[in-house]
Formats: structure tokens, sequence, C-alpha cells
């Protein structure tokens, strides 16, 4: 198995859902940046479990120690690795399902792939639970993409088909994505919010799950980051974003409805504006060529509902090779779209870093 990536940056992630902690290693990071460490310890609050009564009820404080790379409050420039220990395990939940292949997760692929061998506890290293480890790393980095004055931001766009507004594409304040960052459960239409959280407790009694779309912007980045054909923004983003457990989708700028449109509609317009180049629209999501283009990044991602449910379900006993139902037992989500916004926003910042330091 392989847990790294990056360019100038390399980012290594390691543990399990139910082993003795998890954590990351970034390498490549300059010397003397001061880190606020309030700052990392409030992005990992906003992905911790146990906040709320949509949340799973495991506690996991998610407190970090920094094991090397930081002294005397700043960066190294050597590898900054920090550690994450696990608390609230209940192990005893996962014995009885060892060999059950639970629907929608990667208990069959892991085992395939793995020869039986990988910890199957949690989900193991396939579980939301070693998203912690990016929250870490992308409020790291993060910091060093605001010192240059980039902002990134994200809102619940949808849960199930409850819908939010979108930004405003061609016209993101920094005002706006920085008081969703400071949202429990990010929407710009307020009224839309408790219609959403009522829908995924509906879902939580009926012992099921939901799903939905975040939506994700970044502002004020140069022009010109990315290297096309095979590291472009859109392919250094979507790498990472499809290494988030759930998400199933991801599109830029108006995504797939651009295809509804006549090019004519779907070209963005240059125009000059006090010698600096903008465009009437932002169709394309600030990205043409896999260049950005200096207008706002602007992306959603699809994730899908939590696999997990009480449910009973149809699957397979892969040790007697039988067909068998069962129902997930433990302690779940029933819906992963609010835990895993600031996991959007941190991936989006380490990637974007990785170009700033090419």
């Amino acid at each position: 198995m392989s847990a790294i990536w990056g360019n100038n940056i390399k980012l290594s992630i390691f543990g399990e859902s139910h082993g003795e902690a998890i954590g990351v290693i970034i390498d490549g990071l300059s010397s003397g940046f001061d880190l606020n460490l309030d700052y990392i310890n409030y992005e990992m609050s906003r992905r911790a479990p146990g906040r709320n009564t949509i949340s799973t009820s495991r506690k996991e404080e998610d407190n970090f120690k920094i094991l090397s790379g930081y002294f005397n409050g700043k960066t190294t420039g050597t590898p900054l690795c920090a550690m994450i220990k696990n608390q609230d395990k209940k192990s005893k939940d996962y014995s009885k399902i060892e060999n059950i292949m639970r629907p929608g997760h990667a208990d069959y692929t892991g085992a395939i792939k793995y020869g039986g061998f990988n910890d199957y506890r949690g989900g193991g290293h396939f579980s939301g639970r070693i998203t912690a480890a990016l929250v870490f790393a992308g409020a790291v980095c993060r910091q060093l993409l605001e010192s240059r004055g980039v902002i990134i931001g994200s809102h619940i766009k949808s849960i199930k088909d409850l819908k939010d507004e979108s930004f405003d594409y061609n016209n993101i304040e920094e005002k706006v994505l920085k008081k969703l960052r400071l949202q429990e459960f990010p929407t710009i239409d307020q009224s839309v919010n408790e219609k959403m959280k009522e829908l995924i407790l509906k879902a939580k009694k009926n012992m099921d799950s939901v799903g939905g779309v975040i939506e994700c912007a970044a502002i004020n980045l140069d022009t010109g980051l990315g290297e096309p054909f095979f590291d472009s923004v859109e392919s250094s983003l979507s790498h990472l974003l499809f290494s988030i457990p759930a998400v199933k989708a991801v599109e830029f700028g108006s995504g797939f409805s651009i295809t509804e449109m006549f090019g004519s509609e779907a070209n963005d317009e240059f125009y000059y504006d006090n010698n600096r180049v903008k465009t009437y629209s932002n169709n394309n999501g600030g990205i043409l060529g896999g260049i950005t283009n200096g207008r706002p990044l602007v992306f959603r991602c699809a994730i899908k509902p939590t696999p997990s449910i009480g449910k009973v379900q149809n699957t397979i006993d892969i040790s007697k090779k039988e067909n068998v139902s069962f129902s997930v037992e433990g302690r779940h989500d029933p819906c992963i779209v609010q835990r895993a916004v600031p996991v959007v926003e941190s991936v989006a910042a380490i990637s974007l870093l990785d170009f700033y330091l090419n």
C-alpha cells in the first residue's frame, strides 16, 4: 500500500481507525514559518466526531501531538510529523462481522487486495477516521496560503434533494468564506439549514443515511498555477478529492451543466478592469487548460450516503461462502457531509500549496 502524495510537498498518512493512533508526515515545508496551533485545533474540531445529534456518538477530541519539524513555534524545514491518538474505540463491535462484507464499504475489496491481513475494525485504513490527518496537514497548508492572501471556504450545497444556494462563481467575497468557516453546519441560505438537519435526523430515526454535495471555492489565487497535462489543477485536486472516503464525483465551475450550454454561453469572455484581466462569467471555475486564470476557483464534490446503516441488508460471508442478511451495529454518522466540509477544504489547500512551491 502506498500512502504518499505530492510533488513539491510530500504527504504521507498512517494508521487505522481502531489502531493506537493515526498521523501524517509533511515533507517539503520551508523553515521559519510561524504555525498557529490554535488555528489547527479549530480545524480539527470542525471534523471531530461526537459534536452533535447528526454525528456519530464516538468521542474523539482529535488532539494532535507534533513529533518533529516544529521548534520554538516555527517550522524547522525538516519533515513535520503529527500524531493523533485513537481513544474512544469499541473494537468488539466488529469482531463478529470479520467475515461479513458490509455493503458500500471496502471490506470485500480490502480483503481481496491484502489477502485478509488488513485491519477490518472500523474500516481500518479505509476509514474516514484517517481524514483527521488530512485536516491537520490542510490546516498547516491553509496558513501558508493565507499568508499569500489565498482564502478557501465551502458550504453544504445539498443534503439528499434539499439544496442550498450556489456561490456567485464570479464574485465570491472573502468575508463570506470566512463566515462559513465559523458555522457548525455551513450553508449560504440559513432557512434551509434546519430543514437539512431534520432530514438527516429522519434518516437516522429510520436507521438509514443520506449524502450530499459540498461546494468549495478558493479566491485570490495567482494566475498561472498548474502543470498540464498530468498535473493540471483539476488533475491534482481531483486526485486528492477522490482520496477522501465517500467522494464519488467532482465537477469544476458549471460542471456537467456546461454541456447544456452553447459555446457562446459557456465561454468566459475577458475584459480589462483597471488593468486587471477579468471575465464576465466563470463557467470554467477559474481554470483554463488546467491553469488558474485568476478568477475564483470553484468546484463541487458528491459525498455518498454513509454505508453503515441499521437497516437489514443482503451481503456475503466470505469464510462460509454463503449469502447472509445482517444490519450494521455500532456508532455511525447518519450523514458524513457536515464533517467532510473541512476535509474537502484541507485537500484543496494541500493541492494548491503544492503548486505555489513549484
